[in-house]
């Protein structure tokens, strides 16, 4: 389920929150289902546990899980609704990228075959080209 390059120059916790958004986004964790416990997480990925929860911590802010005590975390009912939205306004920073790219002169056909390749990705839904070490 989740995926850990410890080369990687993206903290750990971020790396378990950005795989979880995306596992949300592809339907693998739906409203309701039960987060692994930080511990079992910890464990499986070789990580301290304060890295995990750091990780849950910071979903639970962006309203993605909720925590139940002595229960564990859960996906929020509205987490895929949120992350939807959240990048739905992303789409007006990718609109003023590519008004710079092409004042610098890149080509139209450069800018929609990159769209296209990540397009045709799909698959694990990881189009971050990184090398992946441990898994869950």
């Amino acid at each position: 389920m989740f995926l850990i390059d410890p080369m990687s120059r993206v903290p750990i916790y971020e790396q378990i929150t950005s795989q979880t958004e995306t596992l949300l986004l592809c339907g693998a964790l739906k409203a309701g289902d039960m987060m692994p416990s930080v511990r079992s997480l910890s464990v499986s990925l070789s990580v301290n546990p304060n890295t995990v929860q750091r990780a849950y911590t910071d979903l639970c802010q962006k309203g993605l899980l909720y925590s139940v005590p002595g229960k564990g975390c859960f996906v929020s009912g509205d987490a895929l609704d949120r992350l939807r939205l959240r990048n739905a306004a992303r789409l007006n920073d990718f609109t003023d990228t590519v008004r710079s790219l092409r004042l610098a002169g890149v080509e139209r056909s450069t800018l929609i075959e990159r769209i296209e390749s990540v397009y045709r990705e799909g698959g694990d839904g990881d189009a971050s080209g990184r090398t992946h070490h441990q898994a869950l």
